[in-house]
């Protein structure tokens, strides 16, 4: 009971992360998953099995509260959707100890690149319309992220969601809410992979029902969120746990097991963390600050 409990409180707190940033859920569940030495094969399945439920959660939440670009929804759902079923075809015909190191370093990467979205990158305060996607340019990014979502436990927000926030006069939640709702077929699909390749047996069930229980309660709270909160610390927050987690058991598996010289890289590890965490509150306070001096120069300048 005890597991279930704390399982369910993961995947609370990842669907509240992922409905907030776009991304985070399969990052976070994997690489927590992953500590407690299970195939790789078997950790993206049952996450993807339990995200079906979150997912579509998630994606009605959002589109009550209008966070969804519809027409951009409908073009990413049928090339995400073919990928991921071969990335989980791919998946399930790999060994797991052979692969597991590989998928704690793309998930390592996926905390990298988190943690630069998040803490480096400039976010635009343009909300001009945003000019749609060629298809060109549409078709294999939602290719390449529903593969990489199905053989990594987790892809699908952090390809799209920082690529699509990227263009000039994006909204983020309707980025946000697009990526999310989007979600729930390429997880579908998925999962249909899976049960094919990897039989119903090797499917976690107790997993599944704890992360979707804590992720389906999560998941309208999250869609909330994305209107009202600033993201730069959750996904720095977020990026550092995906980090920590996956040096771990990187260490552990190149050092034939722990000894007492992890420590020593994993205060380092945490002193950046928490000045990462510093950093991107001053930075968001930074801005904040020049948005509201631009605002009153341009409420002054009208008046004169």
């Amino acid at each position: 009971m005890s597991k279930l409990l704390l399982f369910a409180i993961i995947g609370f707190f990842a669907q509240l992360i992922d409905g907030s940033l776009g991304m985070g859920f399969g990052a976070t569940s994997s690489s927590l998953l992953l500590l407690f030495a299970v195939a790789p094969a078997v950790v993206s399945a049952s996450i993807h099995i339990a995200e079906i439920a979150t997912t579509a959660a998630s994606g009605a939440s959002h589109l009550k509260f209008g966070n969804v670009d519809k027409p951009l929804l409908y073009r990413m759902i049928i090339p995400g959707s073919i990928s991921a079923f071969i990335g989980a075809a791919f998946l399930s015909g790999l060994p797991g100890d052979v692969i597991k190191p590989y998928i704690s370093i793309f998930l390592l990467v996926l905390g990298g690149y988190i943690m630069y979205r998040f803490l480096i990158a400039v976010p635009s305060t343009n909300q001009s319309i945003a000019k749609p996607l060629k298809r060109i340019v549409l078709i294999p990014m939602s290719a390449l992220a529903g593969f990489f979502d199905a053989v990594g436990g987790g892809g699908w927000g952090p390809v799209n969601t920082p690529f699509l926030l990227s263009r000039k006069g994006a909204i983020p939640r309707k980025v946000i809410g697009t990526v999310d709702t989007s979600e729930f077929a390429v997880t579908l699909s998925a999962s249909l992979g899976f049960i094919i390749f990897l039989g119903w047996e090797q499917i976690s069930w107790f997993w599944v029902a704890a992360f979707a229980i804590g992720g389906v309660c999560a998941a309208p709270i999250a869609a909330w969120l994305v209107k009202i909160m600033p993201t730069h610390l959750l996904g720095v927050l977020v990026g550092g746990l995906i980090i920590f987690t996956n040096v771990n058991i990187l260490l552990i598996h190149f050092l034939n097991g722990f000894n007492n010289g992890f420590y020593v890289i994993y205060i380092v590890l945490l002193a950046l963390w928490a000045y990462a965490v510093f950093f991107a509150h001053s930075r968001n306070k930074k801005i904040q600050l020049e948005d509201n001096e631009n605002h009153a120069k341009q409420i002054q300048s009208s008046s004169h």
